[in-house]
């Protein structure tokens, strides 16, 4: 019973209209080479960065210099803006979701009645 009503809390999710704008925002970021591209190598730069400083060296003003460009250009692009504004959008869904969740736990566990659908 339980699964079966996760399974249909999951699909009514999957058919939100938060959900589907956070699914086309992300299917436009991946269609941007340039975007991805820039995301990949900052990507690359924190990897080799956090190396560096597990080694106790510090990352070259070089990388840092990389880093920011790549951020400025990542963050310029209307199409990342938009994956952002959709995916905080589906987060507030998800927060609202297990406050929901959490209220029935409550009135469920303060229940004396046990039932079984």
């Amino acid at each position: 019973m339980l699964n079966d009503k996760a399974v249909e809390l999951g699909r009514l999710i999957g058919q939100s209209a938060e959900y589907q704008a956070l699914k086309r925002a992300n299917e436009a970021l991946n269609d941007d080479r340039e975007v991805v591209t820039a995301l990949q190598r900052m990507d690359a730069l924190r990897t080799e960065a956090q190396t560096m400083i597990e080694r106790g060296e510090q990352p070259t003003p070089q990388m840092e210099q990389e880093l920011d460009v790549l951020l400025t250009k990542v963050q310029g692009s209307t199409i990342y803006q938009r994956v952002i504004a959709a995916n905080e959008n589906f987060d507030k869904v998800m927060r609202q979701v297990n406050d929901w969740i959490l209220e029935g736990i409550k009135k469920g566990a303060a229940s004396s009645i046990i039932t079984l659908g």
